[in-house]
């Protein structure tokens, strides 16, 4: 099998991904309505301090960012396991973990990207300074891919199951805690003018770490839950 064809079976599964989740509108807002609610509620239940909030702002802004990925995870392999598309895969010449590479890729455009555009707004809501929101940014293109990566894991053990949101949060949030306090903490070093390359290092190599572990562990858990 050549690599132009391996190329365009994995740029067809995107495409395909990303043109159904935009027919989902509904769906697609979700996370992203879940996001902005949580963290532009968040000072209206405490002291409107701006030096508090500036303090706290990057826990929350994350806190909302990683519970919104997890709002839009069953639905990475559900639709095709229901109409049988999964077990086609399955089937199909090409690896499987490319193929789930290009799923996961789908699920970050359609719900970690939103994230990441709207999230200058709410760290100004919270009152970050701008090397504050450059760093937020930053952390969350390399957070954001990591919690889908991590997350598809979890997906594809639970697929088979008719209630399995609650088995996968159990399984997933564990693997978000190192994510959440490395970005956190980046983001809280910047906004206090301290060193921010540790954790930045830290959280790149996760994601090139997930990005060749996670695509193998993942097809595997797919043919397991497909037994």
């Amino acid at each position: 099998m050549n690599q132009p064809s391996l190329a365009r079976a994995w740029s067809a599964l995107l495409k395909r991904d990303v043109m159904l989740a935009l027919r989902q509108r509904g769906q697609l807002a979700n996370p992203l309505l879940f996001f902005v609610l949580v963290v532009a509620l968040f000072p209206l239940g405490m002291n409107p301090d701006p030096g508090l909030l500036r303090s706290i702002g990057p826990g929350v802004i994350w806190v909302g960012a990683l519970l919104a990925a997890m709002l839009a995870l069953e639905s990475m392999f559900r639709s095709d396991f229901d109409d049988g598309a999964l077990e086609q895969m399955l089937l199909t010449p090409y690896p499987l973990p490319l193929l789930v590479l290009a799923k996961v890729t789908a699920h970050w455009l359609v719900t970690g990207v939103p994230l990441l555009l709207v999230s200058p707004l709410l760290a100004l809501l919270l009152h970050l300074d701008g090397e504050a929101i450059l760093i937020l940014l930053a952390t969350l293109a390399l957070g954001t891919p990591l919690l889908s990566l991590i997350g598809a894991i979890g997906v594809a053990l639970t697929v088979g199951l008719r209630r399995g949101g609650v088995l996968l949060s159990l399984l997933v949030l564990p693997l978000y805690v190192p994510v959440l306090i490395f970005a956190a903490g980046a983001v809280g070093n910047a906004a206090a003018g301290m060193a921010v390359t540790g954790q930045m290092a830290f959280l790149g190599a996760l994601l090139a770490l997930a990005t060749a572990l996670a695509p193998l562990a993942t097809a595997a858990a797919l043919r397991i839950s497909l037994d």
